[in-house]
């Protein structure tokens, strides 16, 4: 039965959880609506005003079907009853007959005294409540203004946002990080190693060490910055020294900065703070050290003028790079813009985005001194005059590129992922629109996958995980639309400008394969060993290993690997999978479990589209006419052959749009002796080896999966197919056509 009061229905049979004001109340304070909850009282059994006698002694009585209160609007307001026996909570509440409602009139004539109301359950008579009492005798500025002190935990104050990072940043934790530090900084020379993902990096980096009252280091910079007005010398003047990217055989200039470096070191003027990496990673993994400065700040300490250096590796992670669109037109192939005061200027647009969370992880620092202990010898160096420069030995090369590899597996180890890392490796699986529901349960299960794994991931606790992916899809809404249940890659640029010849939906792909690729490097070892085992037929542990051996070194320009750490990474991959109970390792073979298909197959297909870009790259090499050719023209002509495929629907393989991956893959091609490179008078020329290609194609053409990117096909194909029998099948080459040739 429905009672209706001014402009509102309210169902006798159910507690109404919330009520509105009437159109005379709107008018005067404007329409809203007030929030369930026991904070409201509970004044009794909805009565109606009562008339004659009964109106003159004050009494009111139930309403009948189809019987309305007076015209004036009124304010509603509920509060559930006590559960009867045997309910329990609201659900017992709606079962209810009654509901209990205080009924204000908006009126501002003379308001009458409170009348009486009886509660059924206390049995006993209650006051009527006149809740707008309070407004008519003020504004409404006045009561938005008034004293407001709610009941908060544990009696204490609301917190502001600042004061939350004041706290943050003054746990102990973190001071105890920062004490650290500290002690570096005062005992021995200290070099910050930060990742490079964008180009805020350094000047996030100084502006902590500034909060903490650290020396700013002295960065060293790419001369691109010192062009630009105003900021050149503003960097300058911060501490900033300018380098050329390359120093061209020039004895003079490279004599000139390394002594300035080293001058640094050995006086402690401040910190010193360079990239191993030598450049922003467009593509969002960890880029191969390069070891020019790093062989610069190691020689005071070897040629014994400090007592030892300490390197401090420091992961910059970011929910949300501010160039991930310059990034994914740059390996599209538009060249990179010249960086200017201007452009500065005009990027200020940025600033009323959102871009999430900035997450900096300092490392703990490693002495030299103890890297070196029993490893690399200080003698050679004392057999000549310390002024007179030095040529690096053999030894010192290789001690260096263990110092950098190792510095940059650390950076990589405390690189924080957040939920859109997964939410954008499930998506591209089934590109290019996906269920929201679908995605949430296979997010959902990559995350306990990736924590299985060892990833430092942040996921919000107590939210659940829809609203959590719900959140990360608005972050990147340039990317993805949520439209009807369901996650659709962006096909339109709305406002963003594109650079003639591209199409924007190629920008969205490798937008999102930036964000899948910070998620591989945990990945990384235990998809190669179930990569080696759905290429190699039959489980000997001995061809599987091979395999991985094989697929580690094509693949090491792509990942960062130890050098000569070939056994160590495949017994890390083993390890992983087997805490997960995915395969089961015995002496001989490694044997995957049905619990495990699932995860084997996902790993496999996670790494399917590099196999599949190299695989390509082989057979465009093949078809090269040039007998020499140089990078350019390769990346040019690799280029336009992918767009080719890409259109004739021949390949589905987005990745290999990525500059990324043709540059990885050639200088993995010269390293493996199917590319020649050669110095010509300016530059360098490449040929290739067509035998060793052909070879290289094949090996990597016995890695096949179905044309479908669901993962879930794979489960449950996994529990059908006999692996000891049945093989997917294989990819040969026959003339420089892929033919796919079942076994």
């Amino acid at each position: 039965m429905t009672q209706t009061f001014g402009s509102s229905a309210i169902n006798s049979e159910t507690p109404p959880t919330s009520a509105f004001l009437g159109p005379s109340l709107g008018s005067r304070f404007g329409s809203a609506r007030l929030p369930s909850g026991p904070r409201w009282r509970r004044l009794g059994p909805l009565r109606a005003p009562a008339t004659g006698a009964a109106a003159a002694a004050g009494e009111v009585g139930p309403l009948s079907a189809g019987q309305q209160l007076s015209a004036s609007p009124f304010l509603l307001s509920w509060e559930a009853p006590a559960p009867p026996e045997g309910g329990s909570g609201i659900m017992a509440a709606a079962r209810s007959s009654e509901c209990f409602v205080a009924v204000a009139s908006t009126s501002t004539s003379k308001i009458p005294a409170p009348a009486p109301v009886y509660s059924k359950e206390l049995k006993k008579w209650d006051e009527f409540e006149d809740m707008l009492e309070e407004r008519r005798h003020f504004s409404d500025l006045k009561y938005a203004m008034k004293c407001y002190t709610p009941t908060v935990y544990k009696g204490l104050c609301p917190c502001k946002p600042d004061k939350i990072k004041h706290t943050v940043l003054r746990s102990e934790e973190v001071q105890y990080i920062i004490r650290q530090l500290q002690r570096a900084i005062q005992e021995h020379p200290v070099v910050l190693l930060p990742s490079h993902r964008s180009y805020i990096d350094f000047l996030m980096l100084s502006y902590v060490l500034y909060t903490y009252d650290l020396p700013v280091p002295v960065i060293a910079a790419g001369m691109d910055f010192l062009g630009m007005k105003l900021v050149g010398e503003l960097l300058r003047m911060s501490g900033a020294f300018f380098m050329r990217r390359t120093f061209g055989g020039n004895k003079l200039y490279w004599t000139v900065f390394s002594e300035y470096v080293k001058t640094m070191l050995r006086n402690g003027y401040a910190p010193v703070e360079f990239f191993l990496e030598g450049t922003r990673s467009r593509s969002a993994k960890t880029l191969t050290p390069k070891f020019g400065l790093l062989n610069i700040v190691m020689e005071p300490f070897f040629k014994r003028e400090v007592f030892d250096t300490y390197l401090v590796p420091i992961s910059i992670s970011y929910d949300r790079p501010l160039e991930e669109t310059l990034y994914a037109h740059e390996l599209l192939g538009v060249p990179k813009p010249k960086e200017s005061t201007a452009g500065l200027l005009k990027a200020r647009k940025i600033l009323s985005e959102n871009y999430g969370s900035i997450h900096v992880y300092f490392g703990e620092p490693l002495s030299l001194r103890s890297m070196a202990n029993g490893k690399m010898s200080r003698g050679p160096y004392n057999l000549v005059p310390r002024h007179i420069p030095q040529k690096p030995s053999e030894d010192m090369h290789a001690f260096v590129s263990h110092v950098a590899y190792k510095l940059e597996l650390l950076q990589i180890e405390n690189m924080v992922l957040n939920p859109w890392n997964l939410v954008a490796t499930v998506f591209l699986q089934s590109l290019p629109r996906m269920d929201f529901d679908v995605l949430v349960k296979k997010t959902v299960w990559l995350k306990g996958l990736t924590q299985a794994f060892g990833g430092f991931l942040v996921w919000p606790d107590n939210i659940a995980a829809d609203e959590v992916i719900h959140s990360s899809l608005l972050l990147h809404s340039n990317i993805v639309n949520l439209t009807k249940d369901q996650v659709v890659l962006k096909e339109e640029s709305g406002e963003q400008e594109i650079a003639e010849g591209l199409i924007f939906q190629h920008i969205t792909i490798l937008m999102c394969v930036a964000y899948r690729n910070q998620l591989l490097n945990i990945f990384v070892r235990p998809s190669l060993v179930a990569l080696s085992q759905q290429m190699i037929p039959g489980f000997r542990k001995e061809d599987i290993y091979s395999c991985f051996d094989f697929l580690r070194d094509v693949f090491s320009d792509e990942f960062i690997f130890f050098p000569g750490n070939a056994l160590k990474d495949f017994e890390e991959g083993c390890y992983l999978l087997t805490k997960n109970e995915t395969i089961q390792v015995t002496p001989q073979d490694i044997l995957v479990t049905d619990k495990g298909d699932t995860v084997v197959s996902f790993l496999a297909l996670l790494f399917k589209p590099f196999v599949e870009s190299y695989q390509i790259i082989c057979q465009y090499l093949l078809k090269e006419e040039k007998e020499c050719f140089t990078e350019k023209q390769y990346l040019t002509g690799l280029r336009n052959y992918t767009y080719y495929l890409l259109e004739s629907g021949d390949c589905q393989c987005y990745e290999l749009l990525s500059s990324d991956v043709h540059k990885n893959a050639l200088a993995a091609f010269v390293r493996l002796g199917a590319v020649s490179k050669n110095k010509s008078t300016d530059e360098y020329t490449y040929k290739v080896n067509d035998e060793a290609t052909i070879k290289l194609e094949e090996m990597l053409g016995k890695f096949h999966l179905s044309e479908s990117d669901s993962w879930l096909w794979w489960h449950v194909l996994g529990r059908l197919m006999k692996r000891d029998h049945l093989r997917l099948g294989v990819m040969s080459w026959r003339k420089t056509k892929l033919i796919k040739c079942p076994l």
